[in-house]
């Protein structure tokens, strides 16, 4: 899981990467789409993770031939999310790359959760202070499985996009990364995560 030598920055996805989130933001969606009264699939979600909520919503229209309102779902969903926050725990061996790495290498958060709970994970493992970037869904950049979002987290962090590695868990990510030229590496490769 260590980063290739020719490295000079690194990249991580938050939810399910940095952090163990995926079975407290699948909990949150199956409580918010119940909530609003439709069916909930976990495999569905499960399959889209590391897209913005809202775009999951409108697939799931799309897929189900609902009408949900994506506003009132993801409402639903991001409170539900930060009242049980508390139950998230770093996956250590990628926050041990974070620690080996601080000062040594520029990095940054690069995920599709929404800002206010990629910092509230961040800050309830205590990461929150490692990283030079955070960019989210809420930064109007194109997403995963777009190119874009890595492209602005290495241009921020000045490092050309093939001497970044990304750290990802989701299939929009790993797609994301190989779009932008970055080195890859699939934690799911090393882990096993829920």
């Amino acid at each position: 899981m260590q980063p290739d030598p020719k490295a000079k920055a690194l990249l991580f996805d938050c939810d399910g990467t940095l952090v163990d989130t995926m079975p407290l933001h699948l909990k949150a969606w199956e409580y918010a789409i119940n909530f609003h009264g439709y069916k909930f699939d976990y495999d569905f979600f499960f399959s889209k993770k590391g897209m913005p909520s809202e775009e999951i919503i409108k697939l799931y229209n799309n897929q189900f031939g609902t009408n949900a309102d994506p506003g009132k779902i993801v409402g639903t969903k991001n409170e539900y999310f930060r009242r049980n926050a508390d139950s998230i725990r770093p996956i250590d061996a990628v926050a041990s790359i974070v620690y080996e790495y601080y000062n040594k290498l520029p990095m940054a958060v690069v995920s599709g959760g929404s800002k206010e709970n990629v910092m509230q994970s961040l800050a309830v493992t205590g990461l929150d202070k490692y990283f030079d970037l955070i960019v989210t869904a809420d930064d109007n950049i194109k997403h995963k499985p777009a190119p874009d979002i890595f492209l602005y987290a290495a241009e921020k962090l000045g490092v050309e996009p093939e001497y970044c590695v990304v750290y990802e868990d989701g299939d929009f990510g790993v797609e994301a990364a190989k779009k932008a030229g970055m080195m890859v590496v699939d934690i799911r490769d090393f882990i096993e995560i829920e």
